[in-house]
């Protein structure tokens, strides 16, 4: 099958075809780096995590660029009220987001721009616009781009654009301008502000232009896809494809994909709201980050997620189950036993739905069926001890290579040490003689140190286990 993909411009699912054959460019609206990122921010991050994955997985070379907003009226402002400079603010901020990620498994982007290390582009592409009619100037410097000079305008967010614009991060009377319609592209020098010295004068950029500069810097005037939170739709986006078109001319960007809201209490997770919940809080407070992944993953990218304790239950009972499989199938032994004939076709079968789920605009829900069908599927044959120990190892071997995509299962395990091993050692002879209580007592002291023991015909089973769930 091909990948189709669901373009949020056009409205239509279609297959994705990249401009360079066989190379996929992708850019992703990264953080605005004046607090931690939560876990509604990560589900957009994960989601690109997850499509940069898997063209990857279907042999595609791509590159991924995710950028900081290191300068905004928001970061601005809190470094004036900490009394810190703005570099040692983003500086902190952008070392938790990348720990945050990390937890998370979330793939390193190929590049991670900075707007404050791209200020001559950004100057460079309102020069541009400025000499092309589609941006003017105020008395106190600043630059704004002329809605009424761009026809197209609101067809990303199906707007009328003689409507007022909503949601704006700067005020409509923060800054002079000629229409209320029209946004910022750089801002004059103003009090307590960073300015730059640029070929348009001095000032600082506005936070559209920022994405603009720095995808075309790195991917090229127009690349693949683009993607983000469907909260970014409009103003951001709209007004990046407004700005980028004019400048160059050409088409931005062939495919836009948005990702629907986490909520927490039913509603939008978001920080103006303050019902957010942060990754190093949750990860402290014992949850899983596989779990957290889980639920961060496991809904389309499209249909909104509900972040509640029954879910995080249910990732980590899901996590569990895929532990428990991958430990069975790397201790079992069955060296008396043929080679299950009809499991090929099973694995193969196995990983063709999976394909052809995420195939479908990414649909990882149907992706997962499709794996849990396999893990119920091997678990039966486990259990009947119907498997060789080479079938074992092809089943094993399926699911950490399905496991690039989703980035779910344990890492190989570590060697025990000595005083865990000693306690294994001594659990085993507790039960070669039938003494159940030392033997459960040896559990329970293994489990406290975060490895669970199960017992099978093939001997005892280890594996570490996350943390508290």
């Amino acid at each position: 099958m091909t990948l189709r993909l669901h373009d949020t411009l056009s409205g239509e699912t279609r297959p994705f075809t990249p401009i360079e054959p066989g190379h996929a460019r992708i850019y992703s609206c990264g953080p605005t780096v004046y607090g931690p990122a939560h876990i509604g921010n990560f589900r957009s991050f994960l989601f690109a995590d997850v499509l940069v994955r898997y063209l990857r997985f279907r042999g595609m070379r791509v590159t991924w660029v995710m950028n900081f907003t290191d300068i905004d009226d928001r970061i601005i402002q809190r470094a004036n009220e900490a009394g810190e400079s703005i570099e040692a603010l983003t500086e902190r901020w952008i070392a938790q987001f990348t720990a945050d990620a990390a937890a998370l498994r979330m793939t390193t982007p190929d590049v991670l721009p900075r707007a404050t290390r791209h200020i001559d582009e950004i100057a460079s592409l309102i020069g541009a616009l400025e000499a092309g009619g589609h941006a003017y100037r105020t008395d106190d410097g600043s630059i704004y781009f002329r809605i009424a000079s761009w026809p197209t305008y609101g067809r990303l967010a199906r707007l009328d654009p003689a409507q007022m614009r909503v949601g704006e991060r700067v005020e409509a009377d923060d800054y002079g301008k000629d229409d209320v319609r029209d946004f910022a592209l750089w801002k004059g020098p103003r009090p307590n502000e960073p300015t730059w010295d640029t070929s348009i004068g001095p000032g600082r950029p506005g936070w559209h232009i920022e994405c603009s500069a720095m995808s075309m810097r790195h991917l090229g005037e127009t690349f693949d896809i683009h993607t983000g939170g469907v909260d970014l739709i409009f103003p951001h986006h709209e007004d990046e494809i407004a700005q980028s078109e004019a400048a160059t001319g050409r088409d931005f960007v062939r495919t836009w994909l948005h990702c629907a809201h986490l909520r927490l209490g039913g509603e939008k997770m978001a920080r103006r709201v303050g019902n957010i919940a942060r990754v190093a809080d949750l990860l402290a407070a014992g949850v899983s980050p596989r779990a957290l992944r889980y639920v961060l993953i496991s809904v389309h990218y499209r249909q909104a997620v509900d972040y509640t304790d029954s879910s995080l239950a249910a990732a980590s009972a899901a996590v569990d189950r895929l532990d428990s499989l991958v430990t069975a199938l790397e201790t079992y032994r069955e060296s008396a036993g043929n080679s299950d004939p009809s499991l090929p076709e099973v694995l193969a079968a196995g990983r063709q739905k999976f394909e052809a789920a995420l195939d479908d605009d990414l649909n990882i829900s149907a992706a997962l069926a499709a794996l849990f069908d396999l893990v119920r599927d091997l678990n039966r044959r486990i259990d009947a001890r119907t498997l060789s120990t080479t079938d074992a190892r092809s089943g094993l071997d399926l699911l950490r290579d399905v496991d690039r995509v989703l980035a779910l299962l344990p890492d190989a395990p570590a060697e025990l040490d000595r005083q865990a091993s000693g306690l294994l050692a001594a659990r085993k002879v507790a039960r070669d003689e039938r003494d159940w209580v030392r033997s459960d007592a040896l559990r329970d002291e293994l489990l406290a140190r975060g490895i669970a023991v199960e017992d099978s015909r093939d001997g005892q089973r280890w594996r570490r286990v996350d943390g508290a769930r």
